[in-house]
């Protein structure tokens, strides 16, 4: 194998597996889903039925209508508007988040798979106790001295999914670090911090999204989860975490009302989740030759990554 040979088979792979994820039904339905909330986040940006702050007492708990798709609420606020403006905040808190434990995650597995020895089993131990801790924990630490705000659940969110993607992503680069075409790449004269974003990470890559896209899921339903405790947004911030904890009080006099944020939260969790695992089908060679009638399944042992010190 020659040193330059490695790059057009990497994006070979890359535009495979991008072809087969769209060919997954679970793929297909993430993406749809995905792609719906993230639409409907950019709209709420410039255009809204109604103003989300507005409150109109003459109009509480008008029923599904015309004029309100979704009803209102007990203060007279549009649903369907709520429920769009908890889009933008949905999104804004996925991405948010997503980018922190991303850099989190990158940091600690380069630092515990690229540097001396004694190095990499401190940041291998200190991976293992920061894991420990839950993301309501991390924001709850983080709440009591900058108070409740999206940013926490961003911060706390990031840094604990952050850990978990460094867990995952550090026994990967060690596997990649002891192929050939790194000695190639090391023989050539390129430097650590080169190799890590020219051959490691691109090698990586389909595991690291994998993780992220299923920590986005978790950031979702993170998210309403401290925003519904009073750890997140604000009671004055569109959230579905906000709206459903407001709507609660009144599932058994207006059930309906509750069901559209809590069935917009399920739909978005789901689609990530099914985007994930339709992520880890069409990266993984050993799931995806079982559909493929040229190679016949392998036997049905799951792939886990060889941890090296």
């Amino acid at each position: 194998m020659t040193y330059t040979s490695t790059l057009p088979a990497a994006a070979r792979s890359r535009g495979r597996w991008m072809r087969q994820l769209w060919r997954l039904p679970t793929g297909r339905f993430g993406i749809i889903v995905v792609a719906c909330v993230a639409l409907v986040a950019v709209i709420s940006i410039f255009w809204t039925p109604y103003d989300p702050k507005t409150v109109d007492l003459t109009a509480r708990w008008v029923l599904p209508s015309l004029q309100h798709p979704l009803g209102t609420d007990g203060t007279g606020r549009d649903i369907l508007t709520l429920i769009m403006g908890g889009a933008r905040t949905t999104v804004f808190v996925a991405i948010g988040s997503g980018i922190i434990a991303s850099v989190v995650g990158i940091v600690l597995a380069s630092l515990g798979a690229l540097t001396p020895r004694w190095t990499r089993e401190s940041m291998a131990v200190l991976i293992d106790i920061l894991i420990a801790f839950p993301v309501l924990l991390i924001a709850m630490m983080i709440s009591s001295v900058w108070g409740g705000s999206l940013w926490v659940v961003i911060w706390s969110v990031g840094i604990g999914f952050g850990v978990s993607i460094a867990r995952v992503t550090r026994p990967e680069l060690r596997r990649v670090l002891h192929s050939d075409f790194i000695l190639a790449a090391r023989a050539s004269g390129l430097s650590d911090m080169q190799i890590l974003w020219r051959h490691l990470l691109p090698n990586v890559a389909p595991v690291f999204i994998v993780q992220l896209s299923w920590s986005m899921a978790v950031a979702v339903l993170a998210e309403a989860g401290l925003s519904y405790l009073g750890y997140g947004a604000s009671p004055t911030e569109p959230s579905w975490g906000v709206l459903l904890a407001n709507l609660q009080a009144y599932i058994a006099i207006h059930p309906l009302a509750v069901v559209w944020p809590g069935l917009a939260i399920t739909i978005t969790v789901l689609g990530l989740n099914l985007l994930g695992d339709a992520l880890r089908e069409a990266t993984d060679p050993t799931l995806s030759r079982g559909r493929d009638p040229l190679h016949p399944p392998r036997a049905s042992i799951r792939h886990v990554p060889e941890v090296i010190s």
